[in-house]
C-alpha cells in the first residue's frame, strides 16, 4: 500500500494519522515541481493529493481513501453525525486552501469580493460550530474526525492563516492531542 502526498497537506496528514500502526509506504510529492506533477497527472486526473495505491487500485480523495481503509481494516463506519462533523471540517479546510492558493498567486484575499467573502463566511461559521463541538468534548476520542480536525488546526497554525485565540476549546483540543501517535512524525514543519 502506497500513500502519495505532501508533508504539508492536512488531507494527507489525516490519512497518515489514521494509518498509524498499519504497513504502508509514504511517497512524498511536491505537486508544484514538474517531475512530481507528472507522477500525479499520470495517476490522478483530478491532480489532487492524497491518493492511495493498493491491490492494483488507485483511490483519490482523503474521504474516499478513508472509506476504503475502513472497509479493508474492518473499522466501523462513521455515524451520520460524525460525517457531518467531517463535512464542516472539510468546508473550513477547502475554503482556507482556496484562499491560500489565491494569496500565493498574488491575489489580495482581503478584498471585498464575492468569492473571498463567501470563503471567509464559511470559515467563520464552520469554526464557530467546531468550537462548540470541541467545548462539548465531541472530539475527545482519537478517531478520524478528531484526526482531521487536528490536521486542519495545526495546518492553520503552520501556515499562519488565522488567529485561533477566539477558539479556546479548539486550542485546548490541539493541546490535548499533541502527543498522539504519529502527530510529531507527520508535522508539516518537517517538509
Amino acid at each position: 500500500m502506497i500513500l502519495y502526498g505532501s508533508q504539508t497537506s492536512p488531507y494527507v496528514r489525516r490519512i497518515r494519522l489514521f494509518l498509524t500502526g498499519l504497513p504502508y509506504e509514504f511517497s512524498k510529492l511536491n505537486i508544484l515541481e514538474a517531475a512530481d506533477r507528472d507522477v500525479l497527472a499520470a495517476m490522478n486526473p483530478t491532480l489532487r493529493i492524497p491518493m492511495l495505491e493498493d491491490d492494483g487500485h488507485i483511490i483519490f480523495d482523503s474521504g474516499v481513501i478513508y472509506r476504503y481503509l475502513t472497509a479493508k481494516t474492518n473499522v466501523s463506519a462513521l455515524s451520520w453525525y460524525q460525517e457531518n462533523q467531517l463535512t464542516v471540517i472539510n468546508a473550513v479546510n477547502d475554503s482556507l486552501v482556496m484562499l491560500f492558493q489565491c494569496s500565493r498567486s498574488g491575489l489580495d484575499t482581503n478584498e471585498d469580493k464575492l468569492f473571498y467573502n463567501l470563503q471567509r463566511e464559511r470559515i467563520s461559521t464552520s469554526l464557530f460550530v467546531l468550537e462548540q463541538q470541541a467545548a462539548n468534548a465531541e472530539f475527545a476520542n482519537w478517531r478520524y474526525p478528531a484526526m482531521a480536525l487536528y490536521s486542519l488546526l495545526d495546518w492553520i497554525v503552520f501556515r499562519e492563516l488565522l488567529e485561533l485565540d477566539d477558539y479556546p476549546a479548539l486550542l485546548a483540543f490541539m493541546a490535548q492531542h499533541t502527543q498522539q501517535p504519529m502527530v510529531a512524525a507527520t508535522d508539516p514543519r518537517l517538509a
